[in-house]
């Protein structure tokens, strides 16, 4: 196949941004490396941390974001042999790790030391054509339509991930706090796919809707709730609270509220990053309930073969709107004014 020289991409070329519409060279696949034509590719909230370079990470500059990146595999390096040039698949967060560490041996790639981020600490999925470790892009069915995709390469296998951490087993209640938001949608969703009762957890009559038309057993509303520990626990099964908690809200004081409502020998996973925030739980009461208290970062390659494996049986809706790749300035404006209950923006 022949490949372009020069492609179209979104760069951020200063930390705080703005991004900027440029042509670029289209990238060479190393020896253990696939280059993807993408076709499709999500716009995340890290995105946006990324251009401001917010997180305490080393950031490539200049830099091409994105991370939810579904394609064709148009290029591969002499050493791989797990995928075929016109495969379809999926680059994620986590584009690439040494396979050798530790964490790595014991499939926690999310955590080895020398993890290639996409979007981050390598260029992402804001181009034409992206580079990916071929052990870890994702191979897509082919039945699957890849803008619909696009958002279970991150937020789905976010949420996914949590919920198996959180080791909660079918016929058990988790609540879920920000269940309204997209990645909140998501859980219910894959809670639901998993056997799991789901407390949604969230503000206003809007996502009450949306949380009961996904099959929430109960929504507990924190703007007009009196007492949520009470609340949440008054919805779970016997009063005891529910089994595990799932910590997605974008502000501090819900992580302190989750120990008052989980069950004894309960599991609390925190995946939301609010800023400056803090865990904080009374010794006494952890101790003596037996209570797990945890982080949950992004799946390994199993879970993300699982995680779209559960969106390609069609157990998984993610809603979202297209745009052009060049309009991505606009879209990041659009997702800092909408609601969280917004729909994912995918670019073509």
């Amino acid at each position: 196949m022949s490949l372009p020289d020069t492609q179209w991409a979104q760069v951020i070329e200063q930390k705080g941004g703005p991004v900027v519409y440029k042509q670029i060279p289209v990238p060479k696949p190393g020896p253990d490396e696939v280059l993807v034509k993408i076709k499709y590719t999500g716009v995340c909230h890290t995105d946006l941390h990324a251009m401001r370079g917010d997180w305490p990470l080393a950031l490539k500059l200049p830099l091409v974001g994105g991370h939810e990146g579904a394609g064709v595999v148009v290029a591969k390096g002499d050493l791989v042999n797990s995928i075929e040039i016109g495969d379809h698949a999926g680059v994620k967060w986590l584009n690439g790790s040494c396979l050798a560490c530790e964490f790595c041996k014991q499939s926690d790639e999310s955590l080895c030391p020398d993890a290639l981020l996409s979007g981050y600490t390598v260029d992402g999925t804001f181009q034409q054509y992206c580079i990916a470790k071929a052990a870890h892009v994702s191979i897509l069915p082919k039945n699957v339509a890849m803008n619909a995709v696009a958002p279970i390469l991150c937020a789905g296998i976010t949420v996914y991930k949590g919920l198996k951490e959180s080791q909660a087993r079918p016929g058990q209640t988790v609540a879920i706090v920000g269940a309204g938001g997209g990645l909140g949608s998501l859980a219910q969703q894959y809670a639901k796919a998993m056997g799991l009762r789901v407390i949604a957890i969230d503000g206003g009559e809007e996502k009450k809707a949306m949380c009961e038309q996904l099959g929430a057993e109960a929504y507990i509303d924190f703007h007009t709730s009196k007492d949520l520990v009470e609340d949440v626990k008054a919805a779970s099964p016997e009063g005891l609270g529910a089994h595990a908690v799932l910590l997605l809200a974008a502000s501090e004081k819900p992580f302190q509220q989750a120990t008052g409502y989980v069950r004894s020998r309960g599991t609390i996973v925190a995946i939301g990053l609010p800023a400056d925030a803090y865990l904080k739980s009374p010794v006494f009461n952890t101790v003596v309930r037996m209570i797990t208290i945890k982080g949950s970062y992004v799946g390994n390659r199993q879970d993300g073969v699982e995680a779209v494996d559960f969106f390609a049986r069609g157990l998984i809706n993610a809603p979202f709107k297209t745009a052009p790749l060049k309009d991505l300035p606009r879209i990041f404006e659009l997702m800092g004014s909408f609601s969280l209950s917004c729909p994912s923006f995918v670019c073509i």
